[in-house]
Formats: C-alpha cells, structure tokens, sequence
C-alpha cells in the first residue's frame, strides 16, 4: 500500500469513526426521554386484588395535569405514612409487593403515578415529576390533614430524585432512598464514556446536592449487586447525607433486592421509621 493509498485508507476509518460517534450523539441527544421513562398503561393488579382496601385518588398538579395515586390506609390513624415515589418502569400497579410489606408493618401509604404513567394524563418530564409528588405531599397534608412528622418519604430508583426534591422542599420526619444514583449525568457518564454528557444532558436528578439541604433523618438503601445503579452511588449518598443517617445494605438484583433481602429490608425499615418517630 503505498502513501496515498494509506492515507486514504485512513480518511475512510476516520469518517466512519466520526460518523459512528455522531450517530450515537445524535441518539442520546434525541432520545433521552426515551431512555429516562418506561411508562406502562396496563394496571396489571390493584391493592385490592390481593386483600387491601384502598382508595383510587385524581390528584390535580398545580399545573392542572390530572394523576392518578393510590391510598392504602390502615386501622391505627396515627400510624406513619409513607409518600412513595416509584423508579421509572411501569407505574403504581407494579409495585404491589411494596404496597404489602407496609401495610403488614402498620404503615399507611401512597404510592402516585407521574404523568404519562398508568391512568395519569400528560407525558413524563423531570420538572413535571416534581409537580407530580408535590400534589401528592399537598393531598396527605391538606386533603388528609396529616402532619409532615408522621411522612416518610420514600423514592425507588429514578423515584429518589423525586423524594430528595420534596424532602428538601417539606423536611418530613424523614427520607428513604432504595437503589438510587446520586445524579443522572453522573450514571450516564459510566455508561457513556466517551460522550459530552455535561453539554448534551437533559435531566437532572441531582440527588447528591440536594442531600445537603434535607435535615431529615435519612435511609439509604442499595445492594452491592444492583445491575443498574452501582453500588457507590449509595455510598456516596450515604456520605453527602446530614445526620442522622443511616445505610442498610441488601443482596439481590435492582428490582427485586429488597424481596430477596426481605427479613433484613424489613428490619432495617421498621427499626428506621419506629426510631425517628419516637424521637
């Protein structure tokens, strides 16, 4: 191969690298809600369907977007509550195994969908998720007329993002967050390396900063073997929280970790929530 030859040889591989990588930008660029919400329409089960009584709520946003949120009430009517903000898959419907647990530990709840979830309107978007729990903060608070001392606050996955805005914004009695990632561009940069997350990134998240404005006592849950959100990202959670805090550590996969881990999940929650509330 001779020098012209080469160098053209070069130019091709050059061009197709370059092409390659724009093509990716180009997908990240354009796709990222895509990549950010998986929302189902399908309401697979209700809490009823395994035994619970439970209300079917229409939440209005304060940006008028109607959602939908599921009350799970229990006999005790001082008994804690728990704000559930769910991870990015599915809606409410899907997270009956959680529904459960609470309610057998004496725990009312209630879990939302975001827009563009199950039966709520509209399409998902971050600043939207944030309206999204703050209608549902408003129905415990002023609806239901429950004192924020008595709400935890919990956020699943992509759910943390929402929690850590509303503790930030109501200081409840306290925050819990299960395999959640300390900001989006943060995970996208492990997943994409070699991209300009910084300049092309859409959604925030920004768990880790907001720690620092919460005085709530603070739960961080993670398993070592999460496949998607790696294990320091709880860690680092963990550190950037204000006392009190507390770190429990579960085994098994993202989704279903805390169900593999049941009899320490359980523990590690009600030794959580029975502790600050008695303090």
């Amino acid at each position: 191969m001779n020098a012209n030859s080469w160098y053209q040889f070069l130019g091709k591989g050059l061009r197709l690298v370059v092409g390659v990588y724009g093509g990716l930008l180009l997908l990240l660029i354009l796709g990222q809600s895509r990549l950010m919400y998986f929302p189902s329409r399908q309401i697979i089960n209700t809490p009823q369907d395994t035994g619970l009584d439970y209300e079917n709520l229409r939440l209005t946003t304060s940006d008028g977007v109607s959602i939908s949120a599921w009350w799970m009430p229990v006999a005790n009517p001082q008994a804690p509550v728990i704000l559930f903000a769910h991870g990015n898959g599915g809606n409410i419907s899907y997270r009956l195994p959680y529904i459960r647990i609470f309610h057998q530990m004496g725990f009312a709840s209630l879990f939302f969908d975001y827009r563009g979830y199950g039966e709520s309107e509209g399409q998902p978007s971050e600043q939207g998720t944030y309206l999204d729990g703050e209608a549902s903060w408003n129905y415990l608070t002023q609806n239901r007329k429950i004192t924020p001392q008595r709400i935890i606050i919990y956020g699943e996955s992509l759910g943390g993002g929402i929690a850590t805005y509303l503790a930030a914004k109501y200081q409840p009695a306290g925050l819990i967050l299960g395999s959640t990632f300390t900001s989006i561009p943060d995970r996208a940069k492990e997943l994409f390396p070699l991209m300009p997350i910084d300049l092309i990134a859409q959604f925030q998240y920004h768990n880790l900063g907001r720690l620092a404005q919460i005085q709530s006592p603070v739960l961080i849950i993670h398993s070592p073997q999460d496949e998607i959100i790696p294990f320091h990202h709880g860690q680092k959670l963990y550190e950037a929280a204000n006392e009190p805090k507390f770190f429990l550590e579960i085994h098994g996969n993202h989704n279903e970790g805390f169900l593999d881990a049941l009899p320490t999940y359980q523990a590690g929650i009600g030794q959580f929530i029975q502790g600050i509330l008695a303090d």
